[in-house]
């Protein structure tokens, strides 16, 4: 199971980068050039969706066949190794609710910018016009 959580977590993580790299300033070559390799990407993270949904059945199946283990009635290393359990779904559910939120923010972002390039386009062209 970890290597599905590894795939989700560098897909977080270049998300992540896409939307900072899209959002700094910088020359317009680079901003063109990383619009392109998003728009190319976007839609093969899409499959982040129902991956993170097939990571959350795993999660609510792992959490319903969990024994339940309280303070009482077991020992010390069974209730750390519980308690560590739950840590671990719970940042995991936090990766899962994160992914397709960051995926969101891109999509959107992505749009914004291919729309300010286009009225970019628009207003040299009407500059040309005028002159």
């Amino acid at each position: 199971m970890a290597l599905e959580w590894t795939i989700l977590r560098y897909a977080t993580a270049a998300e992540a980068i896409m939307i900072i790299l899209l959002t700094m300033p910088g020359p317009d070559f680079l901003r063109k050039g990383m619009t392109m390799v998003t728009r190319n990407l976007i839609k093969p993270l899409l499959l982040i969706i129902p991956f993170c949904l097939y990571l959350r059945m795993d999660i609510y199946w792992k959490y319903e066949t969990r024994t339940s283990c309280n303070a009482g009635s077991c020992i010390l290393s069974e209730f750390l190794r519980y308690q560590k359990s739950i840590l671990i779904s719970q940042r995991d559910e936090l990766l899962i609710l994160l992914a397709p939120f960051l995926y969101w923010i891109l999509y959107n972002l992505l749009n914004l910018v291919v729309k300010v390039e286009k009225l970019n386009k628009r207003v040299e062209r009407l500059k040309r016009n005028i002159k």
